[in-house]
């Protein structure tokens, strides 16, 4: 779909965000794009106190995601942020265990609108994601998407997205979590937005 667009998610689009995740029921049982942020922890709030949460962080900042856009609405996104943003993660143990260096950006999780699963709005927020990390200073990237070669998996279960949409983006596995989850990596270098300068005075 060529005609998709990509926004960073604030003040401005919480209510595109916002129209999104009631759509879908609060995204994975009221999740609201919580449960990787600190005080996110699953059956710990109300569903109304995780919306609520969640419009603090985007309105004061602490929440960073790519939202795609078909015309007016907003179809998906792709949520990433700085390490102390979003310190939880899934498969923690496993991850711990072959931690050297944490990165600057995590890439965390992913979420389509049903009616368009399947039309490359994934890959165009990880896109939108990229672009952003270069924008607010680059740096080492790192996700957690799941090898599905050989398997057959609902898209609505690949919260992290395929191992594949990453490595067609420079990605590079680094270690395995688990069964089929793959920690991969690479450096976004940065890409300080353009500053327009003052007309010169005749």
């Amino acid at each position: 779909m060529s005609d998709l667009i990509v926004k960073p998610l604030d003040e401005n689009t919480w209510p595109d965000f916002a129209r999104l995740v009631e759509k879908h029921n609060g995204v994975w049982g009221g999740c609201w794009c919580m449960s990787f942020h600190e005080e996110g922890a699953p059956g710990k709030k109300s569903v109304e106190q995780r919306r609520s949460d969640k419009e603090a962080r985007v309105r004061e900042g602490r929440a960073h995601a790519a939202l795609v856009y078909d015309g007016p609405s907003a179809v998906g996104w792709c949520q990433f942020g700085p390490t102390d943003e979003l310190p939880r993660i899934k498969l923690k143990r496993a991850y711990q265990d072959g931690l050297t260096n944490l990165p600057d950006w995590r890439i965390t999780c992913f979420f389509v609108d049903r009616e368009y699963r399947g039309k490359g709005v994934a890959a165009k927020a990880l896109d939108g994601a990229l672009d952003e990390i270069a924008r607010l200073g680059g740096g080492t990237v790192e996700s957690y998407p799941q090898d599905v070669e050989g398997q057959s998996t609902s898209g609505s279960f690949l919260y992290n997205a395929t191992i594949t949409i990453f490595e067609r983006r420079g990605f590079q596995r680094t270690r395995k979590l688990g069964k089929n989850h793959w920690v991969v990596t690479r450096v976004i270098d940065s890409r300080p937005s353009v500053k327009t300068l003052p007309p010169t005075l005749p």
